[in-house]
Parts: C-alpha cells; sequence; structure tokens
C-alpha cells in the first residue's frame, strides 16, 4: 500500500444477494466513509482498485456495493479487506485540527521536559479518545530526562506504555508538525505516585 494513503475504513462480510458488503468506518461520523468513491486495497499481496458505485446506512451500520463484485460469492473475497484513499483526498483541516495518522508516531513530551515515549495508536472510548505512548530504548543505556530541545537522541524516561486520555485543553496540549512532537501536561509518574 501507498505510504501516502489512509486506511478509512475495512470491508466486512456479504450483505444480501447482489455483491453488497457490510462496510467497517473509521471516520467519524462514520458517513463520511461514503463520501469517497474509490479505493484501494490488498488482495493476495497485490493492489487492487476498487470503486464503491452504491451504498446506504443499514441498521446501526454501512453496506456498499463494489463495481464487478455482484454475487456474494464475488464479494466474499473483500472480506476483511482496508480500503485506503491517499491523503490528498482528505478534507483540509482548520489550523489547530489534526488526524489521527499525523499524530501517530509523534514523540510526547511532557511540561517537565521529559521524554514519555512515541504515540503508537489512538483507542476510541465512549468518553474521549485515548493516546497509547510506547516507550522508546535508548541505545546508549540512558533512561535519564532529556534537557528540553532535542528529542531525536536517547530514550524515553522509563519503560512504562502510558494510556493518556485526548483532552487537549485540560492537559495544555501543543502539537508541532513541524518538530514530530506532542507536548502536554501529564506527570511521569501518573499511576506511581503516593
Amino acid at each position: 500500500m501507498a505510504q501516502d494513503s489512509i486506511c478509512l475504513g475495512r470491508i466486512g462480510a456479504p450483505h444480501g444477494i447482489k455483491g453488497w458488503v457490510k462496510l467497517i468506518s473509521f471516520t467519524q461520523p462514520r458517513e463520511n466513509l461514503l463520501q469517497y468513491a474509490k479505493f484501494s486495497g490488498q488482495l493476495d499481496g497485490r493492489t487492487i482498485a476498487l470503486k464503491l458505485d452504491g451504498s446506504r446506512p443499514q441498521g446501526k451500520g454501512l453496506v456498499g456495493h463494489f463495481t464487478g463484485y455482484d454475487t456474494p460469492e464475488e464479494a466474499r473475497v473483500l472480506t476483511h479487506m482496508e480500503l485506503h484513499v491517499p491523503s490528498e483526498v482528505l478534507p483540509e483541516l482548520d489550523a489547530g485540527e489534526f488526524y489521527w495518522h499525523q499524530l501517530t508516531g509523534l514523540k510526547v513530551i511532557n511540561q517537565q521536559q521529559e521524554f514519555l515515549g512515541v504515540i503508537d495508536r489512538l483507542l476510541e472510548t465512549g468518553a474521549n479518545d485515548v493516546l497509547v505512548v510506547s516507550p522508546v530504548r535508548d541505545s546508549r543505556g540512558s533512561g535519564d530526562s532529556l534537557d528540553g530541545s532535542d528529542h531525536s537522541i536517547g530514550g524515553s524516561i522509563d519503560d512504562q506504555e502510558r494510556l493518556i486520555p485526548w483532552l487537549p485543553d485540560q492537559l495544555d496540549v501543543k502539537v508541532d508538525l513541524d518538530k514530530q512532537e506532542v507536548t502536554l501536561d501529564w506527570p511521569s509518574d501518573y499511576l506511581t505516585q503516593d
């Protein structure tokens, strides 16, 4: 899959007898997936183009039909396939807004200038989204806090995976895509404090 492609959803099981399939959307709101007609996916180790020629909400989910897959048997080969689009077709965001894929891999630094790790992924929960911050090993063996400006060297402060709620206003979150880092007000010893 091209490096600049973004996964917006996945194809589920066949639905009905005319080749329709269930669609699992990773967009917010989920119906935004239906705004796209052209996708790419992996089939037998090769990238294929898919054209969504019909779609609709169905109960609590979505269903769709792809050109050339007109029976349940034909559509079944698409089950579990991820649906990708080129990142340049995504709508532009306002200043201070980010797509989740832009945050994945960014360094996380707290207000004490401690390098907590990198954003591995984001979890959706009922109340708010959560950053999963994974530790980074330092090949020099140092686990000390960094002095501020250059967080590209050294490892994270410890080997703890952290789950940090995505609450930008409460945690004074600042995202700098140029520096590839997120700074926030989160103590390194959260949950280990007495």
